[in-house]
C-alpha cells in the first residue's frame, strides 16, 4: 500500500502478517484485476480487503457471503474471495456460512480468526476458548469454542484448510490454493488480537499448533474429521478437500456468462404475460 496510509489495525496485530499473505498469493496466482473482487463484513479483518488494490465490497456486519454470493450468481467470470473475521463470519454470519457450505458456491472465504471480536472491544467470540475472560465475560467464558473445521467437514465443505499468521509462507500457499480450487473454500488463519487477547498470543499460537502429519490423505473425509476435533496441538495445513462436486452457480443458471451479457427477453412476449395475468 502507498507510504502513508492509515491503517486502523495496532502494532502487532496478526493483521499485517495475514495481508502479506494474501498479498503474495494474489500477486503469485496472477488473476486479472477487473476479475477479482474482495468482499467482507464489518470488523477489524474485514478492513483487510481496503488495503488492497481490488474492486471490493464491503458489508453489513456478518453479511459477507450473501454478497459474494450474489457477485458470484450474477457474473461466475469473477474471482470471488471473502475476507473478514471469526465474529463476522462465525457469529453474526454462521447461519450464511452453513448453507454456503450446502449449495457450494465457488468462492474462497478467508478467517482472521483471533479468538475475540478486535473491533467492538474484546468481547468473547465463538471461537474463544472455554474459561477466557474478558471484559464482558469477566468470570469466563462458559461454552466449549465453536469448531469451525470440524463443522466445515460435517458439511461437506469440499476445502477445507488451516494456517496460522506466523507462518506467512504456508499461509500464502494455503490461500492461493484455496482460491485456485474449484468450489467453496475455507481457510480459517490463526492470527493474533495483541490488545484484547492476552491469552492466545504470538507464542500461543507457536505453542499450540503443528503441521498436519505426513501422508495425511485429505480426500478421507472420516479421517480429516478426527483431526479437525484435535485441539492440542492445532493442526495447520489442508484437512480435507473433495473435488468434483457441482458447483451451484451451474446447476442454478440456465447459461453462462454474467448477466448483463445475456439475451434481453422480447419485449412483445413480456408485454403479453403481463396483459394475460391483469
Amino acid at each position: 500500500m502507498p507510504p502513508g496510509t492509515d491503517v486502523a489495525w495496532c502494532p502487532g496485530c496478526g493483521n499485517h502478517r495475514l495481508l502479506d499473505a494474501v498479498k503474495l498469493a494474489l500477486v503469485d496466482l496472477g488473476i486479472e484485476r477487473r476479475r477479482l473482487v474482495m468482499v467482507s463484513g464489518i470488523g477489524q479483518a474485514a478492513k483487510a480487503p481496503q488495503y488492497l488494490k481490488v474492486n471490493m465490497f464491503n458489508g453489513l456486519h456478518g453479511r459477507a457471503l450473501p454478497a459474494a454470493f450474489g457477485i458470484r450468481m450474477a457474473n461466475p467470470e469473477l474471482v470471488v474471495v471473502v475476507e473478514s473475521g471469526d465474529g463476522d463470519l462465525y457469529g453474526e454470519g454462521g447461519n450464511h456460512l452453513l448453507h454456503a457450505i450446502r449449495r457450494n458456491y465457488d468462492v474462497t472465504v478467508i478467517v482472521h480468526d483471533n479468538m475475540v471480536y478486535g473491533l467492538t472491544k474484546g468481547q468473547a467470540s465463538p471461537t474463544s476458548r472455554r474459561g477466557m475472560k474478558t471484559p464482558v465475560q469477566t468470570t469466563g467464558v462458559i461454552p466449549d469454542a465453536f469448531n469451525p473445521m470440524a463443522a466445515a467437514i460435517a458439511l461437506d465443505a469440499p476445502f477445507v484448510a488451516r494456517a496460522w499468521a506466523g507462518d506467512v509462507a504456508q499461509t500464502s500457499a494455503l490461500i492461493r490454493e484455496a482460491i485456485s480450487f474449484r468450489g467453496f473454500a475455507l481457510v480459517d488463519i490463526f492470527q493474533p488480537c495483541v490488545v484484547f487477547n492476552k491469552q492466545n498470543t504470538w507464542q500461543w499460537f507457536r505453542d499450540h499448533t503443528s503441521p498436519i502429519p505426513e501422508g495425511h490423505d485429505p480426500s478421507d473425509r472420516v479421517e480429516a474429521f478426527r483431526l479437525a476435533l484435535q485441539e492440542d496441538p492445532f493442526l495447520l495445513g489442508v484437512l480435507y478437500r473433495h473435488d468434483g462436486k457441482a458447483l451451484y452457480e451451474e446447476l442454478a443458471l440456465p447459461l453462462p456468462g454474467p448477466l448483463y451479457a445475456r439475451t434481453t427477453p422480447d419485449a412483445s412476449k413480456l408485454r403479453g404475460l403481463i396483459d394475460h395475468f391483469r
